[in-house]
């Protein structure tokens, strides 16, 4: 029986309806059989696409894409709604109280030393240590925000290095150690030693504070950018990549290089 109304326009409490509707006997086949597990990547997918708008400074598609990661809270929640552990209230009243437990400033409690965020969330957790604190941060995060994280916390303690020139040392320490790894062929040694140099170069991009995930993905873009030129020189000249040698493609690469250089300088310019 069909106990969801279709109107005009919908709100919040709509949508929690909805979801509830979706994922009951008289709802989608579909929608009834999902579990946390089975639509985790959905969750994850879902917030990356709203950044994406985000960077893209697109306003409708952001309003788009946050509309299906509240779909996503909210399809999670009803799973435990189902199963009698929790609803969207309770959600709603946990982070509410976790908010205003974080802004003491704001809110004026009586602590004679307002401690930082960090500090707070580490009391939230009943976290004693720092290896506890670092312990809690997301495996689930991508790993270069994760190496980034985990550093911060050790630097409050002071085990950071002292300078931006001390980190690249160890950049080309890790480096070393990659080499003489894959020189020996041992799989584990390069998995471990290729860990070590992007922990390492994460350490730089903190004392530079650049954000390393977006240093990849730029480095990809760029890298795309490139290959596409590269690709479309070698089809002009009549001979396409797949029909040419390294070498070949060498003279070609380094003409792409110097012409997306030129490119992406051009438009830092018009932007300044």
């Amino acid at each position: 029986m069909l106990d969801f109304l279709c109107k005009e326009s919908y709100d919040l409490r709509d949508f929690v309806a909805l979801i509830t509707f979706l994922r009951s006997p008289d709802g989608c086949p579909w929608d009834q059989v999902q579990t946390h597990e089975s639509i985790r990547r959905n969750f994850l997918e879902e917030t990356y696409e709203a950044c994406e708008a985000i960077d893209a400074g697109d306003t409708a598609h952001l309003k788009e894409e946050l509309g299906d990661v509240l779909m996503q809270v909210l399809f999670h929640t009803d799973i435990e709604r189902a199963a009698g552990h929790f609803d969207i209230d309770d959600v709603a009243d946990a982070a509410c109280k976790k908010l205003v437990y974080r802004h003491p400033h704001v809110f004026q409690r009586d602590e004679p030393d307002v401690p930082d965020w960090d500090t707070i969330k580490q009391r939230e957790r009943a976290q004693t240590t720092t290896a506890e604190a670092m312990d809690s941060v997301a495996r689930s995060l991508p790993a270069l925000w994760r190496c980034e994280k985990i550093q911060a916390k050790a630097a409050k303690t002071g085990f950071e290095w002292p300078d931006t020139d001390t980190a690249l040392d160890k950049v080309e320490e890790e480096t070393q150690e990659l080499r003489e790894a894959v020189a020996s062929g041992d799989a584990d040694a390069v998995t471990e030693e290729l860990g070590d140099l992007l922990f390492a170069a994460v350490k730089v991009a903190r004392f530079a504070g650049v954000d390393p995930e977006q240093a990849a993905h730029a480095a990809c873009e760029k890298f795309i950018r490139r290959f596409a030129a590269m690709e479309a020189a070698a089809a002009d000249s009549g001979v396409p990549l797949d029909q040419r040698t390294l070498a070949q493609m060498q003279p070609l690469w380094q003409q792409a290089k110097q012409t997306v250089g030129a490119d992406n300088k051009g438009k830092k310019s018009a932007q300044q």
